[in-house]
């Protein structure tokens, strides 16, 4: 059995037939070119100029289209189990594909948390029925993510959980923190568990308490209790420290701000094994979209200043931060109708993730998919950096190279947030137009969208 299966488990489908990608272009780390793809029993078969497809084949256009290895989401809350009304794996993965991805890392504030082997082997099996990409769950650092003794996080990584994060919380103890670091680092060096990272969800507590958006002038504005900078920053410092004094991987969620991207700078600047993510929210909203108290903008960490945001796009540009995520959170209508300070922070993001970063940041298609493809699978590790860390789409020799998006660059589209798939329709970008869409998702051979509409199995 393969890490992949062994660690995910099968999705539910047929099995996988053969399958002809015809008139796109490749584009992989080793840069782009025309050529058809073959596949057949989930894999590649065969990349050439021009592929004479097989009687039985199914032929998938992707004529003026960019043909990759689907993407990967670092930071997804699927709300199940526990808010299945929000959301649900099912309802999660088909927005997914729709969106590009084959693969969601789940954050672990569902409810119960994800801090033990029995959720985590819930999740996987929920997704095993009912998923239509891959769902790699993470798991809390702290039991119940409460910040007040650490998860079991080696019986975890036994089970095969490569993430580690508080996600909604950051670790606010020092000492706990540092033991956890400490944790994580000697069971990452030591066999059968591999290689373990701690994500970050960095906001002080005692400095962010009752805030509602950035402390600012827009907060001073409006009348707002705010979330100061310093809030992110500061919990950046403490846990680039605790890297350095214990050798352990970080990884740090949603950064926000200008500091923080520019301590992260300077940190991979030293060599320190640190990574980080952005999410399409920071980098193309600011805080004045708050000016009408509507809590769809309402997200944490909160919209920043348009200076923020330019350094954001400035460390995607750099490499400085190594991948977009989306932090897909969903929430019901009835939570985000209450007022600003009541409703609960977050937003979707899984449909609009790729054309949001393909319309709005001036970068070449080949680094966006590097920061949504490739580099957040390194960062994941475990199943996700074998299929995407090592390989690439022309080598045809992994039997998992069944996993692929075909995107049309020039397809513009509008938001509609009554017409994506997952259950809430909390999107800040209804009614925006924007540029690039998914044609086509491949999951393990077998087409999961075509032509824009997800395929049912």
């Amino acid at each position: 059995m393969s890490a992949l299966r062994a660690t995910l488990g099968d999705l539910p489908h047929e099995a996988a037939g053969d399958i002809v990608i015809k008139g796109g272009t490749i584009v992989d780390r080793d840069g782009r070119r025309r050529a058809d793809i073959a596949m057949a029993g989930g894999s590649i078969r065969a990349i050439e100029e021009n592929i004479d497809p097989p009687l039985d084949a199914q032929v998938l256009d992707a004529g003026g289209c960019i043909v990759s290895t689907a993407l990967v989401d670092l930071h997804t809350h699927l709300r199940q189990p526990g808010r299945e009304d929000a959301e649900t794996i099912a309802s999660a993965s088909r927005a997914a594909v729709l969106g590009g991805y084959a693969y969601l890392v789940a954050m672990p504030n569902t409810n119960p948390a994800m801090d033990c082997v029995e959720v985590i082997d819930w999740v996987r099996g929920t997704a095993e029925q009912d998923a239509s990409c891959y769902v790699i769950p993470s798991a809390a650092i702290t039991v119940g993510r409460g910040g007040q003794a650490l998860a079991p996080m080696a019986e975890l990584a036994e089970a095969g959980v490569t993430m580690f994060t508080d996600d909604g919380n950051g670790v606010q103890d020092d000492l706990l923190m540092r033991r956890a670091m400490e944790y994580a680092s000697g069971i990452g060096s030591s066999e059968p568990f591999g290689r373990i990272t701690l994500a970050q969800h960095c906001e002080l507590d005692s400095l962010a308490v009752g805030g509602c958006m950035n402390e600012g002038e827009w907060s001073s504005r409006l009348g707002v209790p705010g979330i100061p900078a310093e809030a992110e920053e500061l919990m950046v410092t403490r846990d680039l420290a605790l890297a350095r004094l214990t050798g352990c991987r970080i990884h740090f969620q949603h950064l926000s701000t200008a500091g923080s991207v520019e301590l992260v700078r300077a940190a991979k600047a030293t060599g320190l094994a640190v990574t980080a993510e952005a999410t399409t929210h920071h980098f193309t909203l600011t805080e004045a979209e708050l000016a009408g108290y509507d809590p769809v903008f309402k997200v944490n960490p909160p919209l920043r200043t348009q200076a923020d945001v330019d350094a954001i796009r400035a460390g995607l540009a750099d490499g400085t931060i190594d991948a977009i995520a989306t932090d897909h959170a969903p929430h019901t209508q009835d939570a985000k109708e209450l007022p600003l300070d009541q409703a609960p922070p977050g937003m979707l993001g899984l449909e609009t993730a790729l054309a949001l970063a393909l319309t709005e940041l001036d970068l070449p298609i080949e680094q966006v998919l590097a920061l949504m493809s490739w580099q957040p699978a390194a960062i994941a590790g475990g199943p996700a950096q074998q299929i995407r860390g090592q390989v690439r789409v022309a080598d045809g020799r992994s039997a998992w190279l069944g996993d692929l998006v075909v995107i049309d660059p020039a397809a513009a589209w509008t938001v509609d947030p009554t017409r994506g798939a997952s259950l809430s329709r909390n999107t800040p970008y209804a009614g925006r137009t924007l540029t690039g869409r998914v044609r086509h998702t491949i999951v393990n051979g077998l087409p999961r969208v075509i032509d824009g509409e997800v395929q049912e199995w």
